[in-house]
């Protein structure tokens, strides 16, 4: 069976996810609270789990959220070799 693009686009991005885990991660979303900045703690299915530090609303912050990858919009991951995501909490 011939996989479909949108198949194989997927998989990329699940394995672009489960490569970078115990990284930090921002992503906007296409739902409420819409925007997260937190490190990948694991990847289920098509789902990623984030310990989350930072959100649209405060009071969601500092917990565990799960997403589902065809709800993210944006994403950008820290590697190491760009920008790092800027922390937006005073420690």
């Amino acid at each position: 069976m011939v996989k479909s693009f949108n198949d194989k686009k997927e998989e990329a991005i699940i394995h672009f996810f489960r490569k970078n885990m115990g990284r930090r991660v921002f992503m906007l979303t296409e739902a409420f609270p819409f925007m997260f900045i937190g490190k990948i703690k694991s990847i289920v299915e098509d789902m990623v789990v984030l310990d989350v530090e930072t959100t649209s609303v405060p009071a969601l912050e500092g917990k565990e959220w799960t997403v589902h990858l065809h709800s993210i919009e944006v994403f950008y991951i820290e590697t190491g070799t760009g920008a790092k995501i800027p922390r937006l909490k005073d420690s």
